[in-house]
């Protein structure tokens, strides 16, 4: 199994893909609440497990409750704080072994080479910068380039990217360790791997993206398809 010839360059996910990383998702995942929360907005209008219909209710009720002046700036204040918290253990994250091996070889073989992350770009350049690698990359598209409504899994994300790589997305192949990366790729017309140092095996890949998932234990083992 080879690399596709029309592929130009190859973009990873950071956390869980390319660097391994400590974050508290837990609490991550409470920062849109708690924004919310804390201007008084009702639990009932809240849902924690889907970003989109949080910020939508949330927005939603402050204007139709005379909340309106708390509107701009929230994605601000969310950023801000998801930032805190991804910062907060940075100082222990290292590339996966074979990863930055990998990266060398792609760039000897003539692909350009990407980071498209939902982190903040204070933090992958912390953590990229910190692990020495940060300069390999020909691009790197963090959540806070652009509006948060244009991050993954919205395929906008990985057009981003491309542009910055100066490619078409149907020219990227990119690999990420949660089912958020193969919709980003799929919406966008990327090549997709799924690499198992995430939250996936190979089974549960295939039950979340579908038997036809090209899935690799870490990214160490791309070298063999290059």
């Amino acid at each position: 199994m080879a690399l596709d010839p029309k592929i130009k360059a190859v973009g990873f996910d950071m956390d869980g893909t390319f660097m391994h990383t400590k974050v508290d998702y837990v609490k991550l995942a409470r920062v849109v609440y708690d924004e919310f929360e804390s201007l008084g907005v009702p639990d009932e209008i809240l849902q924690t497990d889907n970003y989109k219909l949080t910020m939508d209710g949330g927005i939603r009720w402050l204007v139709e409750h005379g909340k309106s002046e708390y509107v701009p700036g929230i994605n601000e204040r969310i950023g801000n704080r998801a930032t805190e918290i991804e910062m907060e253990h940075a100082d222990i994250a290292v590339p996966f072994p074979g990863a930055v091996e990998v990266l060398d070889l792609l760039k000897e073989k003539g692909y350009k080479v990407g980071i498209l992350t939902r982190g903040g770009r204070e933090y992958a350049t912390t953590v990229l910068g910190n692990a020495g690698v940060l300069k390999k990359f020909n691009a790197l598209v963090a959540r806070d380039d652009y509006p948060e409504e244009e991050a993954k899994p919205n395929p906008l994300a990985m057009d981003h990217l491309a542009a910055a790589l100066g490619v078409k997305s149907g020219e990227i192949l990119y690999l990420g360790d949660g089912i958020v990366d193969f919709m980003t790729a799929d919406a966008s017309g990327a090549q997709f791997i799924g690499v198992e140092t995430g939250p996936n095996t190979a089974e549960m890949w295939r039950k979340k993206a579908g038997n036809g998932v090209r899935t690799i234990p870490s990214v160490a083992e791309l070298a063999d398809l290059i």
